[in-house]
């Protein structure tokens, strides 16, 4: 009901705000029609645009209305603000039914760019390869004076983007010829300002001035986006913007062969350049289109590199050369991918390059890049890279984890390559503790690129060490937090306090003998052979429990356990398993005191144990002395219900002779004994007792336990129906009635009911709850139906009323 009254009042806010809009467009639409469009018709179609912009509903405008701005985008007469935003409200309303616009017959450059935008919109995709034919037909051809190319490479770069394949082979040779000479050829002198036509405006024409360096001194190699002038060229913009769209190009039309180039055609030949970059090895050859494109880029990225090494004068061209070194070492590994002959060329640049940038933390995404160069291209150039992972791995999670853009950007890195790094280096395992910093600090928005990373970074060597920095992973989060306040603090608040005194606050700990090898441990960058006692230092930590980051942190924990117990169950052998389950009932002692991670994570153990004793039934004969200490304890039934109630399910399902012929009588019996103690002592009632606090689950669990194992030693099976029959007495007691619900002590009570009929057929019992070596069909049915077996047996000793006995 409520659900049809929110849509009844939506839809009419809807037909509201829709009516608004129609009439706000009429108005705008006699402005437009007006003697000449001014102002007033810009500043109603700006926010005309931003109404359509920000309606979430399809947008719904007349058709004439429509009709019209496409005339006023077409109409030489209209002022090129009007036309822009046109364009813009146009593009807002695609897809458009009453678009009537064609960019066939257009020959200005920017009003073919606007057009062009408005269908590219559409996402048709025969309008995209019409729109893909007319760019470059205009583009082939001389422009006239006064129209530039550069309004439409923007258009051929979202052409390729939505639809390589609508270019033909000879269209793409003509548009990478133009973009080799934009690349490579552009202007080094600086543009001309226009006229400003004032009083003291100079009649006579200034000598234009070279461009410059970021460190500003005169450029004397050839134009790059990182080239600086007050004023650029037409075909310096062009550059840019070539540069700009060149990885995409390369990647969809650089890769293919191509025919060789008509020997006549000089138009395919270089132009002599003095260049400072090494000179390529293709120098004086003619060559095909593309492939002189990736000369023209070699050359280009080579020129970026070398200008990256400037000091800049100003912030934000520190900011571009990063930026474009990056760009530049990326389209490198393309044209090395497509053509081997570049790689040794680019090795030796690029180890100059890493050499002289690892240092310089400003510079670490750009060794990503770099990296990922090696990792393609090392062995087909024969160099030894693995000075670039171990510093990659080593130094830049344990310094920057708390760069969020690098982070992600570091673990996709990590996550594409998974693959190769496991196949081929050692060091990507062995950084696992460096790599869970990006997530530790970072794990709202990493947690999805670890579920696809983790099972590359396990194996029968990291499995135990992986869990164990599971559970401290919101340990970690703190630990981090301590780390960047402690690096943060003035030198004179860095030395250490009184190394014999404890210390008072967790930055003072941070340096404190105690304490320092705990952090040292919990912060280690690559994996350890031995596990350190993390207790004391959980415990000093705890007043962090409650930051936000922390908690975010411990959130994650659960789906990380339950993916990582999937992954070992594929590998794992039975010492592993066996490391696991002795592990996994120590570390529920030994977690993060944050109460709803703890829970969490009680019941993701719970039922990986579950799932482990079902892999290896044998642990329960080999592990008996821990496992028999973690049931034997009463607290482990009220603190961690979940991982005491399936080991208690575990044990009443595996401990048997046909899982393990070296169960013997004797060792169930000790299983017995435990487990009843257990339960006596849960529903023991003493006068003034405190009121139990186990749940109703469990104890179900521990009756069903005892009575299968009292089916395999026959000689248990009174005292556990004495005890069954007492469960009556327990369920009706007030402290008892005041804790549970009725549903739950009847189900408890039928349960004891039920089991106890069962026992009172010895070999009925042994043959339900003992699990045969070759099992029948019907003996596979009662064990998945057991509560239906229970009930059956229960019919049959205790009649209806009324009814003649058989």
């Amino acid at each position: 009901m409520f659900t049809a009254a929110a849509e009844s009042f939506l839809r009419q806010a809807r037909e509201i705000q829709e009516e608004e809009l129609r009439r706000f467009a009429a108005r705008v639409s006699a402005l437009l029609q007006g003697p000449e469009p001014g102002p007033e018709a810009v500043d109603g179609l700006q926010r005309l645009h931003l109404t359509v912009a920000a309606t979430k509903y399809p947008r719904k405008l007349d058709g004439k209305f429509v009709e019209l701005l496409q005339t006023m985008l077409c109409s030489p007469k209209s002022p090129e603000q009007i036309q822009v935003l046109c364009a813009a409200i146009l593009r807002e309303m695609s897809p458009c039914n009453h678009l009537i616009l064609s960019c066939d017959e257009i020959q200005d450059t920017k009003l073919l760019s606007l057009v062009c935008s408005v269908l590219l919109a559409q996402e048709n995709k025969g309008e995209v390869a019409a729109v893909g034919q007319r760019v470059v037909k205009v583009l082939e051809r001389r422009l006239p004076e006064g129209q530039s190319a550069r309004f439409l490479l923007p258009v051929l770069a979202n052409v390729i983007s939505l639809s390589p394949a609508s270019l033909t082979e000879e269209q793409t040779n003509a548009v990478s010829k133009k973009l080799a000479d934009w690349l490579r050829y552009a202007s080094i002198q600086q543009g001309m300002a226009q006229p400003s036509g004032g009083f003291f405006s100079s009649p006579r024409t200034k000598q234009p001035a070279p461009v410059t360096e970021v460190d500003g001194t005169v450029a004397t190699d050839f134009f790059t986006v990182l080239s600086v002038a007050q004023h650029y060229t037409q075909d310096q913009w062009l550059n840019v913007q070539t540069f700009s769209m060149l990885r995409n190009w390369l990647l969809c039309y650089g890769g293919k062969d191509l025919n060789t180039l008509n020997p006549d055609d000089k138009a395919g030949m270089d132009r002599s350049v003095t260049s400072m970059v090494p000179t390529a090895p293709r120098a004086g050859r003619l060559l095909p289109p593309r492939e002189r494109l990736r000369d023209k880029a070699f050359e280009y990225c080579q020129r970026l590199i070398e200008q990256s090494n400037r000091r800049p004068l100003k912030k934000d061209d520190g900011d571009l050369q990063k930026a474009c070194l990056i760009e530049a070492v990326t389209i490198m590994d393309i044209i090395c991918k497509q053509d081997s002959s570049y790689v040794c060329r680019a090795v030796s640049f690029l180890k100059i390059l890493h050499s002289r940038i690892c240092g310089d933390a400003t510079y670490a995404r750009a060794l990503l890049p770099i990296a990922q160069f090696f990792l393609n291209h090392s062995n087909l150039a024969a160099v030894d890279s693995d000075a670039v992972y171990k510093h990659l791995f080593t130094d830049i999670p344990a310094q920057l984890f708390h760069n969020p853009s690098l982070a992600f950007e570091f673990v996709q890195f990590c996550k594409d390559n998974s693959q190769l790094f496991t196949d081929s280096f050692s060091i990507f395992r062995q950084s696992f503790p460096n790599l869970f910093k990006f997530l530790a600090w970072n794990s709202p928005s990493l947690i999805s690129e670890f579920v696809d990373l983790l099972p590359s970074l396990l194996d029968a060597g990291t499995a135990t060490e992986i869990f164990h920095l599971l559970l401290d992973l919101p340990c970690l989060t703190a630990a981090l937090d301590i780390q960047l306040r402690a690096a943060a603090l003035p030198a004179s608040e860095k030395a250490g306090g009184d190394p014999a005194g404890k210390p008072a606050t967790c930055l003072e700990a941070f340096r404190h003998p105690l304490y320092k090898s705990m952090f040292q441990y919990l912060l280690r960058t690559t994996n350890s052979s031995f596990a350190y006692s993390l207790v004391p230092l959980r415990q000093l930590l705890g007043s962090l429990a409650g930051s936000p980051r922390v908690v975010q942190c411990a959130e994650t924990v659960p789906v990380l356990l339950e993916l990582f117990f999937k992954v070992v169950a594929e590998f794992a052998d039975g010492s592993l398993i066996n490391q696991l389950v002795v592990l996994l009932l120590q570390r529920s002692d030994q977690l993060y005191e944050i109460p709803a991670f703890k829970e969490d994570v009680y019941r993701v153990l719970g039922s990986q144990l579950a799932v482990l004793c079902r892999l290896r039934p044998a642990l329960l004969v080999e592990l008996s002395t821990e496992i028999l200490e973690f049931s034997g304890a009463v607290s482990n039934i009220q603190s961690k219900e979940a991982i005491f109630t399936h080991m208690a399910w575990a044990i009443g399902e595996y401990l048997s002779v046909s899982y393990d012929k070296r169960c013997t009588v004797e060792q169930i019996t000790r299983f017995f004994e435990t487990l009843e103690a257990v339960l006596f002592e849960v529903t023991q009632l003493r006068p003034q007792a405190s009121t139990p606090s186990c749940a109703p689950c469990a104890i179900s669990v521990l009756m069903a336990t005892l009575t299968k194992l009292a089916a395999r030693s026959q000689d248990l099976i009174p005292r556990v129906s004495m005890f069954l029959s007492k469960m009556r007495t327990f369920l009706q007691s007030p402290a008892v009635t005041s804790v549970y619900c009725e549903e739950d002590l009847e189900e408890i009570l039928i349960r004891a009911t039920e089991l106890m009929n069962l026992l009172k057929m010895p070999s009925v019992a042994q043959f339900v709850f003992t699990p045969p070596l070759a099992s029948t069909r019907f003996q596979r049915e009662v064990n998945d139906s057991l509560p239906l077996a229970l009930r059956m047996v229960t019919q049959f000793l205790e009649p209806a009323p009324g009814s003649m006995p058989v």
